[in-house]
Order: structure tokens, then sequence, then C-alpha cells
């Protein structure tokens, strides 16, 4: 009772109380004012943080963030833990992603937005958050209006972890998870075939779906020695990975086609992206507008890929680089609707940019090689060049075994070999006619009556020739077998067109 009464008397009265606090505050206004006048922003703004960063307390975690794209193209970080994640997925989660293909042999599970789960690896767990957020954008020239505003999606991962283990999930944990995903993905890889998607504005994007064609270098109509020969450069290139980086090139490879229509070009294009597990994206110039349309579209290809234009020499018109006196440049003005030129082909094939990714191939097709620029064809660019001729007689037992189903020792394959190696006839020709009856005697009677008759009319004119030789000299001779070849183009010429109407873009020429 003393105590307190002693504690009651010793206590200041309300008034000094707030005597005090008027002049606490007074003096912290007149603090802040003088701070406001004499202390640039910038510094206050320095102290402020130095305050708050020695006030708050810190935490021991770190958060990587892993975005699905690195500027314009894609993070391949990010594409390897979606797959590696895949197969991490735990009770605990609540909300998941189910999608099959037809080709695929298991269900594709990924993470839906907002998914937690946790990872171990050499004891040490990891924390994994998977965020996707929408955003909506006006174009410049929208003038507010909403109904143009495009939507704008951004996904990424979270990864989180204690701190002291930075370095073991930089040199561990990450390159991990890059090769185990990448050996997943050969285990169970289904090839796509990319194209380009014009709907989209300027640059527009790859879309792809499925790549089914059945052709491999077993069922192909080629000489054997060719065809080891194409498949040693394969091996030799997926192989030489550091090779390419010792002598300071970029890992691609460079293949030209040519050779008559029907000979086999796009087959052997699906032959070796089926033999090497690569992606092909078909490329239409046609579609392109400008320069850097094509850096784009080079950029936003995938690695172990095979990137394919077909009929060169005829796709688009480019402007020429080579002027009166020799000099390499554009006559393409600046602004000009269509700025693609052979200047920005050329350095799309063999540029700096095409360094920037690793293990592509690019395949070059057309029935006139000599039509194409010198520069477009060197070695570095065009590396190989194969010749994809007429059938051989090796190229018909091929066929006659994939169509017929039978060997070689049948008893009208002793006339066929004689016929065939004096006759120009494609692949796709014979193909065709094995493919006209069910009865093996009926068929091969059937092509040997084609073969014939193709025979007869190349001798036709070889005597047409012969005649002109004799009656007209060299001159005529000359005329007259460029007749004849006009003759055979036009009809080739006049399929080629009225094929394209009808085809959709397929490997199955």
């Amino acid at each position: 009772m003393f105590s307190l009464t002693n504690m009651h008397m010793h206590m200041p009265p309300p008034t000094s109380i707030f005597s005090a606090y008027a002049s606490m505050t007074a003096t912290i206004m007149l603090l802040r004012t003088m701070t406001n006048e004499f202390i640039p922003q910038p510094i206050r703004g320095y102290l402020f943080k130095a305050f708050r960063y020695f006030i708050k307390p810190h935490s021991t975690d770190l958060t990587l963030i892993v975005e699905e794209s690195n500027g314009i193209a894609r993070n391949q970080v990010y594409d390897a833990a979606q797959t590696y994640l895949s197969t991490k997925v735990s009770p605990d989660n609540e909300r998941l992603k189910v999608s099959k293909s037809s080709k695929e042999k298991k269900l594709t599970i990924r993470l839906e937005k907002g998914e937690k789960l946790v990872d171990s690896f050499n004891g040490v767990f990891f924390k994994w958050r998977f965020i996707c957020t929408e955003s909506d954008k006006n174009s410049p020239n929208d003038n507010n209006n909403n109904s143009n505003s495009t939507r704008s999606e951004k996904k990424y991962f979270e990864l989180s972890f204690h701190k002291k283990h930075k370095e073991m999930v930089l040199e561990y944990y990450l390159p991990f998870i890059l090769e185990k995903a990448k050996e997943m993905k050969d285990e169970e890889r289904v090839l796509k075939m990319h194209t380009l998607n014009t709907s989209y504005h300027h640059n527009g994007k790859w879309d792809s779906i499925n790549l089914e064609h059945p052709s491999t270098f077993e069922t192909l109509a080629m000489e054997s020695e060719l065809k080891k020969e194409v498949i040693d450069d394969l091996d030799r290139f997926v192989k030489r990975k550091e090779f390419y980086k010792r002598v300071g090139r970029a890992w691609k490879r460079g293949y030209l086609l040519y050779g008559p229509p029907g000979t086999g070009k796009s087959s052997l294009i699906a032959a070796m992206a089926n033999y090497l597990k690569f992606d092909i994206y078909d490329l239409q110039l046609v579609n392109i507008v400008r320069d850097s349309d094509l850096r784009n579209l080079l950029l936003a290809t995938a690695n172990r890929s095979i990137l394919v234009i077909e009929d060169i020499d005829c796709t688009v018109d480019l402007p020429n680089r080579r002027h009166g006196d020799g000099r390499k440049q554009s006559d393409v003005q600046v602004g000009s609707p269509n700025s693609l030129t052979l200047s920005g082909l050329l350095n799309f094939i063999d540029g700096l940019w095409s360094s920037c990714g690793d293990e592509r191939i690019i395949i070059f097709t057309t029935n006139h090689k000599e039509r194409l620029d010198p520069a477009l064809i060197r070695p570095g660019r065009m590396d190989k060049h194969i010749n994809m001729s007429y059938c051989s007689y090796e190229g018909f037992k091929v066929l006659a075994s994939n169509y017929l189903e039978i060997s070689s020792d049948h008893h009208y394959f002793g006339e066929i070999k004689g016929l065939i190696e004096n006759t120009q006839i494609t692949p796709a020709q014979v193909a065709e006619e094995l493919m006209k009856d069910d009865d093996i005697e009926t068929t091969l009677e059937g092509f040997m009556k084609l073969l014939k008759r193709k025979k007869m009319e190349g001798d036709v004119c070889e005597n047409d020739t012969e005649d002109n030789v004799n009656a007209n000299g060299n001159k005529s001779k000359r005329h007259k077998v460029s007749s004849c070849k006009l003759k055979r183009g036009v009809g080739i010429g006049n399929r080629i067109g009225a094929a394209t109407q009808r085809r959709t873009r397929s490997f199955g020429r």
C-alpha cells in the first residue's frame, strides 16, 4: 500500500506528459523539414533503404526465377524443369494438367499454375512453384480501344533453397536437371513437323504437328554407297560438338539435295529426321517479308532440328547481290515492302545469327542446281551436295522389296536390269507402277512395258538428233537436243504445277 502511494506521488502530471509529447513532435517536424530542405531525394532514399536493411529480419532462403523465354529465345532451363518436374508430382498436389498425343506412349503431366512441389538432391530439399500470370497489352495506335488489346501470358518457375547451397544448385543441381530432361525426351521423343503460322503479325510463329512420315534409309531407293556416305556424314556431325567448338565454327551442317522431281528428296529429309530423331522446320520463303523475320524464326527453332527450304531456286525472287563491278550488295532500297534479300538469306545460313543454337541441319532442295547463286551453295553454307538422280537397278530392288515383298532372284529381274540402266525413270514413277496391281507377275510385266516404251521414246529423240547432225552439222544437233529436252521438261513442269495446287505440304512426294 505504501509503495503504490509513493509511485502515485512520483508520477508526473498529465500536463507535463502532453507538454513533452508536443515538444518531441515539434522537434521531429523541424528535423523532417530541414532534411527535405538540405538533403537531396536520392540520398534520402539511400539512407532510408540502409535503415530498413539494418532493422528488418534477414531471410536465409534464396529464390531463382526460371522464365519461359530469355528475350526472344526459349529458356532451356525452363523446358528441362517442366519435363523433369513432371516425374516429381506428389499426392500433395491438387491441380495438374494431363495430355497425350496419338504417338506418345504415356500421359504427359504438367503442374497447374500456383502448384508447388519439393524435390531432393544430394540430401538437400528444393522448393519449386509454377507461376502463370496474364496481362492485357494495347497497341500504341489502339487509342485505348480495349477491343484491340491482346492478352499476353508469362510463365515461370520459382526455385527456393537455403543460400548456402547456391553453388551446388548452379554447378550440379541445374545441370543434372538439364541432362535428366534430355534423357527423358530422347526416350519418348515424338518428332514434330513445324510450319510457319502467318496469321501472326509480321514474322509469325511456328506451329507443329507430329511427324509421322515412315521413310527410313532402309526404304529409300538410293545407291547403297550413297546411303552409307550420308549416314556416316550424319553420325560424324552429331559426335563433333567439341570439334566444332575447337575450330571456331557453329555446330551446324548444310545439305543441298538436287535432282529431277520425284527422285526422293523429301523422303530423304524424312529419313534423316527419323534417323537422328530431329524435328523438322519447314520454311517457305514466300511467307517471309524481311531479313529480320528470318533471324527471328531462326532464334525460335530448337536445337537438334532440321530446317528445310524446298525448291530454293523458285520459292521466291531474291534481289541480286552483285553489281557490275562485282561488289556484293543488295539492290533493295531501304523501306522497300519486300526487303527479303539474298544477302539476308546468306547471313541467315552462316552469319553471326546462325551460331545462336547447336546441332542444327539446314537443307535446301532444288530441281535445277545450275540456277542457284554460287555463294548460296558454297562449302560452309551447303557443305554436302547430294545428287538425287533417276532410279537405278539397285533402287528398283529396294522398291520391289518394299511394295511387292519380293527378293532379287525373280525371273523378270534380269530383263528389268538391262532396261532400267538405259532409261530415265524416277523412283516416284517406279513406285506408282508397282502399286497398280496386287498380282506380282502382272505388275512386273506392266513395269517392263513402261520401261520399253520410255526407252523407245529416248531412242526416237536420239535418232532425230543424228539425222539433223548429218544434214546440218553440230549446230542443228544442239538445237534438236535442246528441243527434245524442252518437250520432256514441259510435261514434268505441268505435272509439278498441278501437283503443287493439290498437295498440302507433306513429305510424301
